[in-house]
Order: structure tokens, then C-alpha cells, then sequence
């Protein structure tokens, strides 16, 4: 989670990922910081995140981000 965190200040400065809940539907992440942050996750962790995956409910929190990645990362094992 600490990898994941370490990411999201490195795109986004001055957030407090460890109780927004609203990084999209708050506008706190733009288009641009998304596909950025993608690419960064799977870099990261060593996964590819599907299309289907891209959806608000994965990314409006550190917490749900983090969840999808352990998701992902079993399904890759």
C-alpha cells in the first residue's frame, strides 16, 4: 500500500490518500492523472489492468485501488 501511496503523491501533491473517498467523483484526479496512474500501478505491482476495470468504484479511494490490485494480482498468479 505504501508503493501505491508513494504513486499517487508523486501525480496528485498535497492529497491525503489515506481518507479521500472521492478522488474521482470529487474531481481530485483528472483524465489525465488516471491514465498516468494507471501506467504507474502496472509498473508498480506487475499487472495489467483491464478496461473493464477503469471505473470510478476502483479509483475513488487509495483503499479501492489497493483492493483492485490484490484482485489483480491473484488473478495473474
Amino acid at each position: 500500500m505504501e508503493n501505491l501511496k508513494t504513486i499517487l503523491e508523486e501525480i496528485r501533491p498535497g492529497v491525503d490518500f489515506d481518507t479521500c473517498e472521492n478522488l474521482i467523483d470529487g474531481h481530485i484526479l483528472d483524465s489525465l492523472a488516471i491514465i498516468s496512474l494507471i501506467a504507474d500501478i502496472e509498473d508498480e505491482f506487475d499487472i495489467t489492468i483491464p478496461t473493464v476495470e477503469i471505473i470510478p468504484k476502483n479509483f475513488n479511494s487509495a483503499e479501492a485501488m489497493w483492493k483492485m490490485i490484490q484482485r489483480l494480482t491473484e488473478d495473474e498468479e
